[in-house]
């Protein structure tokens, strides 16, 4: 799922291509997108593009008379630009956004249509679209805790509830825990004050730097090729492969669809984590240190 700085970089990419043009006309390719009836979407053509925002991990559309479209990506949807008088995108697109100065297309893989746009008025009705997280760079440490300990949650669970913290996914909590070296698994209300300020503190640095990272990018090209796995990362999507700062093998928790990967070594002390599948599988044998672990292997 396109995260904050995925996000950043979409909305730089388009404030250089949309922003004062004109939205020509908006083409649903599937009913299913659109979750809002009034105000209709035809409201939006016509007039031109006055403002972009990130609202949490949506990108948010502002056009004249204060009506906004607000895009959802979800897991796996993607935006893609086209400049004016080029071959209009094929049926694979779910909406296309038709500019002056171009056509932005959104498109999702697999079978399971999750993304959704909204078609909202005024600032009521945008900040109805917000989930409420707090946004990292607006926030202080002070927030930043109190925001995550008004429940007790692990810190996986809390980076990445959008009700907590704002444009945060899977991804990014997994390189935020390695840079402040804490467990997915900590509880948030058992933390300690200099836990919490590695944490407060990475989460900004990882999140800059990725941020600042992208659009760079979004600048020079639009970004087609939004991924949850970067070879720059230190841990997530890394499953056996080598740590960066010490080199022990990184490790995975797995669950639903998602994985969460760690370093035992910077993280936990040296303990392996529970994996749901194969706790269930080797029961009273699972590891609990990596020379545990790799003893297993070696069986």
């Amino acid at each position: 799922m396109p995260e904050l700085p995925d996000i950043s970089a979409y909305i730089t990419a388009l404030e250089a291509r949309v922003l004062g043009q004109r939205l020509e006309h908006v083409r649903l390719g599937s009913v299913f997108l659109l979750r809002t009836a009034e105000p209709p979407l035809s409201a939006a053509e016509g007039r031109r593009v006055a403002a972009l925002r990130r609202v949490g991990k949506r990108i948010a559309i502002g056009v004249e008379e204060n009506i906004w479209l607000v895009l959802h990506l979800m897991i796996a949807g993607r935006l893609h630009w086209k400049d004016a008088g080029a071959k209009p995108p094929g049926r694979s697109a779910l909406v296309a956004f038709e500019f002056t100065s171009g056509t932005l297309t959104l498109t999702e893989a697999g079978s399971k249509h999750r993304a959704s746009l909204h078609v909202v008025r005024g600032e009521d009705g945008l900040a109805a679209m917000d989930p409420g997280g707090i946004e990292i760079f607006s926030s202080d440490l002070d927030g930043f805790r109190r925001a995550l300990t008004l429940e007790n949650h692990t810190l996986k669970r809390a980076l990445t509830d959008p009700r907590t913290v704002g444009g945060v996914g899977n991804a990014y909590s997994d390189e935020i825990l390695h840079a402040a070296g804490l467990s997915p698994l900590a509880q948030t209300q058992k933390l300690k004050d200099a836990e919490w300020e590695r944490l407060f503190a990475a989460v900004r640095e990882v999140l800059g730097e990725w941020v600042a990272r992208l659009q760079s990018e979004a600048r020079k090209k639009f970004p087609e090729g939004v991924t949850a796995f970067r070879p720059e990362f230190a841990v997530h999507g890394k499953y056996g492969q080598a740590c960066p700062r010490c080199g022990a093998v990184v490790q995975r928790i797995r669950y639903a669809d998602n994985e969460t990967n760690y370093c035992a070594e910077c993280q936990t002390g040296g303990k392996v984590l529970a994996d749901r599948g194969l706790s269930r599988l080797l029961g009273a044998d699972w590891p609990r240190t990596l020379e545990e672990l790799e003893a297993l292997k070696r069986k």
